[in-house]
């Protein structure tokens, strides 16, 4: 991958300079917490790295957008305040918005997906109070942002973007300030982040290759909606034809200008998917990690270290499993975000067993006569799996009646075993495979 000059950049990432991010830094003094770089046992053991944890979900807004809305807002004229603020967002940069309106008394109204969950959209109303109107619309942030735009248009109120303005960036980028002085002076060796609209990507990638260009990248986007990884390829940013929005403070059809550019003039390569990359000094890879692996990585932390990331927030984590480091290797994980819903949670679980092999489906035709599904019990399940889910889908004759099965193994090398144990049967065993327009229903 050539590496783009600053003299080719668009005048909104040339602006994105190491002295603006300095500057927000002393803007947000007061406004922003220095968020805490824990070291990770867990995760250290598991990767034979030292692996930090910063927490930026420990955030008065529960993520790190209030570095940038509040960066840009403060730097608005009077006027630009007057006119009022439109921002568009899945959740946590409005919550950033919101906090930054009520503090500055200007009114704002915040577009949002009718994705987003119930848990930020409350969160947003507490922070902006009367100073904001919360706006719902289209499935994705993308459409949200759309109609956001046309109130722009339409009324000249002044536009708060989430992560495509130089101010939100530098802003953003002040989470490597932050971690260059919490390791004394030192740049850690790897950095792995959530990438979304990768505004925050961009500023601290900007910031700590500035302090060492050996250091390490790396930008983990949910494969559901991998906007970088795909303009990366395509020579610029595109629009994804679908996304997968669950991991929804990620989840953007088409990748910044800035977080584009950055990325491309520091080299960034996009690296295999379901595979283990060996990660060496001065590279910039962007890893697409897939929604059921980052599922696993939230409860992971949840179970072990306490800590409720919502899915953006536990992309690094996540991304982990595809990576392997040096010995010893200083390695810092960016926990976004802590804006989950707990509603949200069935699904985690059903994702995550998915994902780690123990969770699988099957039409099954049951004969219409006594003890079938004894027999089903007795000859097809194995003595560690279980019955999650058992519905009739059709039963369209006499003799048989199609069953959707759910079945929950206990472990995931069982499978052969039990596939093979259907195929001895007299039943007709259909297997609902991951991916296929059938199984979305389910999952």
């Amino acid at each position: 991958m050539a590496h783009m000059s600053t003299s080719s950049m668009s005048s909104a990432a040339a602006d994105l300079t190491v002295h603006s991010i300095i500057d927000a830094r002393a803007r947000l003094a007061g406004v922003v917490s220095v968020s805490p770089l824990q070291p990770c046992e867990r995760l250290s053991a598991l990767t034979g790295a030292k692996v930090f944890l910063k927490r930026e979900d420990l955030q008065v807004v529960r993520s790190y957008k209030i570095r940038g809305a509040y960066n840009l807002m403060a730097q608005l004229t009077d006027a630009e305040k007057a006119a009022g603020v439109v921002a568009a967002s899945a959740g946590n940069h409005a919550q950033g918005v919101a906090f930054a309106c009520r503090a500055m008394e200007v009114h704002g109204r915040i577009y949002v997906p009718t994705t987003t969950p119930k848990q930020k959209r409350d969160r947003i109303r507490a922070h902006g109070g009367r100073y904001v109107e919360l706006i719902a619309t289209g499935e994705t942030y993308d459409a949200a942002a759309a109609a956001a735009f046309e109130d722009v248009a339409a009324t000249g109120a002044t536009w708060v973007h989430a992560f495509d303005d130089p101010r939100t960036t530098a802003g953003q980028g002040t989470i490597g300030v932050e971690l260059v002085e919490q390791l004394g002076g030192v740049v850690p060796d790897v950095t792995v982040m959530p990438v979304g609209g990768a505004g925050c990507f961009a500023g601290v990638t900007r910031y700590l290759r500035s302090q060492s260009p050996a250091a390490t990248i790396v930008g983990a986007e949910p494969a559901g909606a991998p906007s970088l990884a795909r303009a990366i390829e395509a020579g610029g940013p595109v629009d994804l034809p679908t996304i997968d929005p669950f991991v929804d403070g990620a989840a953007v059809k088409k990748i910044g200008r800035i977080g584009y550019e950055v990325a491309v003039s520091e080299g960034a390569v996009v690296w295999p998917a379901h595979s283990v990359h060996d990660v060496a000094a001065r590279e910039l890879g962007i890893i697409e990690v897939d929604e059921g692996a980052v599922c696993t990585a939230m409860l992971d932390l949840y179970q072990n270290e306490g800590v409720i990331a919502e899915p953006a927030g536990a992309l690094s984590v996540a991304a982990l499993a595809q990576l392997r480091f040096e010995p010893g290797a200083t390695v810092v994980c960016l926990l976004s975000g802590g804006n989950n819903d707990v509603s949200r949670y069935n699904e985690v679980i059903e994702r995550s067993l998915v994902h780690k092999g123990l969770k699988h489906y099957f039409l099954v035709a049951f004969p219409q006569e006594p003890g079938a599904l004894r027999r089903f019990l007795d000859e097809v399940l194995g003595p560690d799996d279980d019955i999650t889910l058992f519905e009739y889908v059709k039963r369209n004759n006499r003799d048989t009646g199609e069953a959707l099965v759910g079945v929950e193994l206990g472990r995931a090398a069982d499978l052969g075993a039990l596939l093979e144990r259907m195929n001895d049967s007299r039943l007709h065993c259909e297997r609902l495979e991951p991916g296929s327009p059938a199984y979305r229903y389910l999952t």
